[in-house]
């Protein structure tokens, strides 16, 4: 590929290249590859783009996992959520800017390739994959448990089966299903979270009165005050509450199957603070000033809690039904997100190449199939014995820490991206605030974080054990990284960035030479 330098110099060309960028990026029902090969379609709109944001910003997490985070860290736990949220948005600006500076990109893990190396590629890509399927069959035993409380006596493996066969069917049919199924399921939480607010508010002005005394804004700081456990108890927060965020970055997946990704992808990552502030600080502040924070208790529900208090006799049905809906919504998150991103590594050849065939309705099937067979054994481990908690609770604390790893790549990948391709930078209209210097406080952020692991002893464990993946990841690509069929994949993947990445510099500098002429006739 020619060098920005080179190409500078065929000015006379600009317009034919002008031409040839707004050819390229006319909004079109199907992406498709140089060589015509079948590729991802765009049939994901706004509204899909913008709840599947919202869905991974809302995890379970919330509705069930706050009373142990609220236990731990007391009326603080707000603060530590608008802190998260609040760093988590630079890494979802980083990562809009990469994925719209080429929309060949069809996720992080192709820019992390792009930039970094193959070899960040295949890690990025397998270790998101490891996350997601990991969510996946904890969910798939979470929703087995809701249902049998919902419908006692129900044997375990029914709903299970009912559960990876549903979603199979609406991920198989078309990318829409997908979106229209997250849409609904995203819907539910977001109404949910609503009602808890709107109730929490007229329990709060109508002076409401339970035994554990008034409900009033004073509950926050009359307790102990916002840091009732002190500095370890602030830290302990971080240590629960950054599970809860696992997921935010799944709108990067569907950037292959966004229409009009320029707009919509955008709209749903500037809406993140907004979300964080309204759904988790909203929700918390709600939840600690009807009843004090000191009532709350790990492994219940603040939201049933809260119901039952308001004289809601069907609220256990009711929000278990919507913790049913949260968890159905993750798995469904997590078939999509694993199957595209084995799609992926397949065409980059980081992955076998049956992985990299899609259905006569641009679906990749057999790597939707991949995930499912990997989501049945959740039902297996079901009847595994009665630990299978507390193994869970470690694994999905791997999950967590490797999904930290993955954040870090991105934010890599954008400093690679401002220091090899500044014109790039320049000429986007989606910059990152804060820029470089702010990826260094996010990093620095991630690093407290995995500190706040090593206060707990269960976290502690889940820590110690995280770098097996990687060593095995490790091993993995030194017997891939020298195959033929990798580095030919490899190299289309890199002819394929290619076409775009010239359209894009193009016209980054054909935008540059408009800049300066206004300028001139402005001066």
């Amino acid at each position: 590929m020619r060098s920005p330098t080179k190409r500078a110099s065929h000015h006379p060309q600009r317009h034919s290249s002008q031409h040839r960028f707004e050819e390229q990026h006319v909004s079109t029902e199907t992406v498709t590859t140089p060589g015509n090969t079948p590729h991802l379609e765009r049939q994901l709109s706004n509204r899909h783009i913008q709840l599947i944001a919202i869905g991974g910003a809302i995890g379970t997490g919330l509705f069930m996992g706050s009373g142990k985070t609220i236990s731990a860290a007391g009326p603080s736990v707000i603060f530590v959520y608008m802190i998260i949220g609040f760093m988590l948005f630079f890494v979802m600006r980083a990562m809009g800017e990469l994925l719209l500076s080429n929309l060949h990109y069809k996720s992080f893990s192709d820019f992390a390739a792009d930039l970094l190396g193959p070899w960040a590629g295949f890690f990025t890509g397998w270790t998101y994959w490891f996350c997601w399927v990991i969510t996946g069959i904890a969910d798939v035993i979470a929703i087995a448990a809701y249902s049998e409380e919902l419908w006692p006596g129900v044997p375990l493996w029914i709903p299970g089966i009912a559960t990876v066969v549903i979603l199979l069917v609406l991920n198989l049919a078309t990318v829409r299903a997908f979106g229209e199924t997250e849409f609904w399921f995203a819907l539910i939480k977001i109404i949910a979270i609503a009602a808890l607010i709107i109730v929490g508010l007229f329990m709060i002005f109508s002076g409401f009165q339970s035994d554990a005394g008034p409900a009033t804004f004073n509950n926050l700081w009359s307790h102990g005050g916002m840091f009732p456990n002190e500095f370890m108890g602030f830290v302990a927060g971080f240590q629960i509450a950054v599970f809860a965020f696992v997921g935010i970055e799944l709108v990067g997946t569907t950037a292959a199957e966004a229409k009009d990704p320029e707009k919509n992808l955008p709209k749903a990552i500037n809406s993140i603070p907004i979300r964080v502030l309204l759904f988790y600080v909203g929700a918390l502040i709600i939840l600690m000033s009807v009843t004090p924070w000191t009532q709350f208790q790990a492994g219940h529900s603040p939201f049933i809690a809260m119901f039952s208090l308001a004289g809601l006799g069907a609220a256990a049905t009711i929000v278990n039904l919507v913790v049913l809906s949260s968890a159905m919504s993750s798995a469904n998150s997590g078939i999509y997100s694993t199957s595209r991103m084995v799609y992926g590594l397949a065409q980059e050849g980081d992955a076998p190449t049956v992985f990299s065939r899609l259905s006569s309705r641009k679906v990749p099937q057999n790597a939707l199939f991949l995930s499912c067979i990997l989501l049945l054994s959740g039902i297996v481990l079901m009847y595994a014995g009665k630990d299978i908690g507390k193994a869970f609770d470690m694994v999905t604390t791997v999950s967590a820490v490797c999904f930290v790893f993955v954040w870090s790549i991105i934010l890599a990948s954008y400093l690679k991206f401002r220091s090899r391709r500044p014109h790039l930078h320049e000429s986007s209209k989606y910059k990152m605030p804060g820029g470089v210097p702010m990826v260094w406080v996010v990093f620095a952020f991630f690093a407290f974080v995995l500190w706040a692991l090593t206060t707990q002893p269960d976290t502690l464990v889940a820590l110690l054990v995280t770098p097996i993946w990687f060593i095995l990841l490790g091993v993995a690509w030194i017997i891939l990284r020298k195959r033929p069929s990798h580095l030919a994949r490899y190299a289309e993947f890199q002819k394929d960035l290619a076409g775009e990445k010239e359209v894009a510099e193009e016209k980054a500098l054909a935008d540059a030479e408009l800049a300066d002429a206004k300028a001139s006739r402005e001066n």
